[in-house]
């Protein structure tokens, strides 16, 4: 026999919990249900039960919240981004806000100061600078759709993949993240192949000419397009890059890329230049960036700003201290607090970033800017300490999973007066703070709202030695 399938009705949702997920309770247990805010009364059916927790997937809702507001795309809900769009903008950084805070407290276990309160977006529609599409030749069917003999998901499309499939996507009619012409872009470039006849890469059997379309728009103006292939046709590339050349004069730089590959990574991979200079150049104050096809960049540049200012008055520089900038990426970190520091030191894992990020320094004229490749847990040891001198400030911004532990062992011994830890994850966050505080107290705490409509949260913490 099967298991047996469980159905919890009339839950009234209570809170938010994290990472796009709100709870209710059935006799003190908590039931984690996403899709769903605070107020609304739900059926569920569980997915997960453990003897005190339970995570539920939402079959219906029996009364919304008052909390909840009109979703201004046609996508919501189907596209897998923007997932709070129900939300008004303001609770939405309420309750990033409380992540953070919940975070830091019970990972974390800290005693903390007051936190800031949460930093929000001027731009909360258009305010990405990357996207990047998908071509598919299997369209994501909408609920309504399914079964209904008359439509068939066998469609060339282009957009996102749908949430939880991998091999379907969703059609994107209009997209409010990125200002234009990136809607007209995609469209136009789809139509071209559909009227002549180019076949759109099926996921499962790895086949398929059009692959994917990367859009960068930068506040300078320059626009970077690359246009990923799934094999060489020469005539066939040719004539749709033409297209594009001919039709949006805005691109500045036009790149193509061949991915014979199983998955959509471009670290690996070549992008050709077929017009333009090959890169794009961005501005952060007065600081200037060199990315190309394959640098990391923040994604919202306004807010990358803003990010960065609260990280430089966390440093509380001088003029006379050695800053090290750890998973510096592209520099930009560095570069910004560069005018206030006598050296920064920049220790990045991937090649073609600490390429950048050299290049980043000579363009701002920065020569007391250095950058080394390598694993940072491997990178800093005692000789390279000594070699480069010993940090004043240590600022770190690693990726969601956190530091590695032997890192935040170095730290402890190396004993900088001032650590500042900028994180995409407060989770990992707290759990590497929590081992901090063997040497070092939390002094300022600054959440940063970089992705309207979404659960992300960037958090700014500046510690001390005790």
């Amino acid at each position: 026999m099967g298991k047996k399938v469980e159905i919890l009705n009339h839950l009234l949702v209570e809170s938010y919990a994290a990472e796009g997920k709100s709870l209710a309770r059935v006799n003190g247990k908590v039931i984690f249900i996403e899709q769903v805010v605070p107020g609304d009364v739900v059926n569920v059916k569980l997915t997960k039960n453990k003897k005190d927790w339970a995570e539920g997937k939402l079959l219906s809702v029996e009364k919304f919240s008052d909390q909840r507001v009109e979703p201004f795309c046609m996508h919501f809900g189907v596209c897998g981004g923007c997932q709070w769009q129900m939300l008004p903008y303001e609770k939405q950084l309420s309750y990033k806000e409380q992540q953070v805070k919940d975070n830091l407290s019970r990972i974390g276990k800290l005693s903390l100061p007051p936190s800031n309160p949460i930093i929000g977006a001027s731009k909360t529609r258009y305010y990405r600078n990357k996207i990047e599409y998908t071509f598919n030749n299997k369209r994501y069917l909408l609920p309504g759709e399914l079964g209904d003999p008359t439509v068939s998901g066998d469609e060339n499309v282009a957009g996102y993949h749908a949430k939880g499939f991998f091999d379907k996507v969703v059609d994107i009619h209009t997209c409010y993240l990125q200002e234009e012409p990136t809607n007209f872009l995609r469209k136009s470039i789809k139509d071209f192949a559909l009227n002549n006849g180019y076949t759109f890469y099926d996921i499962r059997k790895h086949d398929g000419f059009m692959r994917n379309l990367q859009v960068r728009l930068c506040r300078t103006g320059e626009l970077m397009v690359n246009m990923v292939f799934g094999y060489e046709d020469e005539q066939k590339r040719l004539a749709l890059l033409n297209f594009i050349q001919q039709q949006f004069p805005a691109v500045t730089t036009l790149l193509y890329t061949i991915n014979r590959k199983w998955n959509d990574s471009m670290n690996d991979l070549s992008p050709e230049v077929f017009s333009g200079k090959g890169h794009v150049i961005e501005k952060l104050e007065d600081f200037q960036f060199k990315i190309g096809p394959k640098s990391f960049f923040q994604t919202n540049t306004e807010q990358a700003e803003v990010l960065y200012k609260i990280t430089r008055q966390f440093a509380e520089l001088s003029g006379n201290e050695i800053v090290y900038d750890l998973y510096c990426g592209t520099g930009s970190i560095g570069i910004f607090l560069s005018k206030q520091a006598r050296k920064v030191i920049g220790v990045e894992a991937i090649a073609e970033a600490v390429d950048d990020a050299k290049e980043n320094a000579a363009l701002n004229q920065i020569p007391h800017a250095e950058f080394f490749l390598g694993d940072v847990v491997e990178v800093c040891n005692d000789e390279f300490f000594q070699l480069n001198g010993k940090p004043d400030v240590i600022v770190t911004d690693p990726p969601r999973a956190g530091m590695h532990e032997k890192l935040v062992r170095k730290i402890l011994e190396i004993e900088a007066p001032v650590v500042v830890y900028v994180s995409c994850n407060p989770a990992t966050q707290a759990r590497d703070l929590n081992l901090l505080s063997e040497k070092y107290a939390v002094t300022k705490i600054q959440p940063v709202d970089m992705f309207p409509h979404t659960h992300h949260i960037e958090n700014i913490v500046q510690l001390r030695l005790k």
